[in-house]
């Protein structure tokens, strides 16, 4: 795992995917974002690559910075987009969504989970980071 830190955007399947985010048309970017999140709600009971957690993460994180109260992205590492200023319009459905593939990202057969656990003293601020937005995004579902 290249990770350098603990946060969404710390590592490099999200920076990388964040590129892609950017890059892709402004009308293209929630459909880009709701792929990410769909691959690892609707993943099942198959082991889930550490890849395909680390962008669903950076997902729900862009997801969770455009809802009321969420958090401001401030890493250089975020789609530059975001950095100026620039919005995502999400769907109603799409923050429900991020919360299944955050709560499979933490789940059984994960190997986002596996890595971070093996490196003891960040696990918990690593699963604190994702819970975070987590729970951003479960405040709008349940509104």
């Amino acid at each position: 795992m290249g990770a350098w830190d603990v946060g969404p955007f710390d590592n490099d399947s999200a920076a990388d995917w964040c590129g892609e985010l950017n890059d892709a048309a402004p009308e293209q970017r929630v459909a880009f974002v709701r792929a990410a999140l769909s691959r690892v709600a609707e993943h099942g009971d198959a082991f889930l690559d550490s890849r395909y957690a680390e962008q669903a993460i950076a997902a729900a994180a862009v997801v969770a910075s455009q809802l009321p109260g969420g958090t401001t992205v401030d890493t250089p590492y975020a789609p530059d987009f975001l950095l100026n200023g620039g919005r995502v319009e999400m769907a109603g459905d799409v923050p429900a969504i991020a919360v299944r593939a955050l709560d499979r990202v933490v789940g059984d057969d994960s190997e986002w989970r596996e890595l971070w656990a093996e490196a003891e003293t960040s696990y918990p601020q690593a699963l604190a980071s994702v819970r975070a937005i987590r729970d951003t995004l479960a405040q709008a579902v349940g509104r």
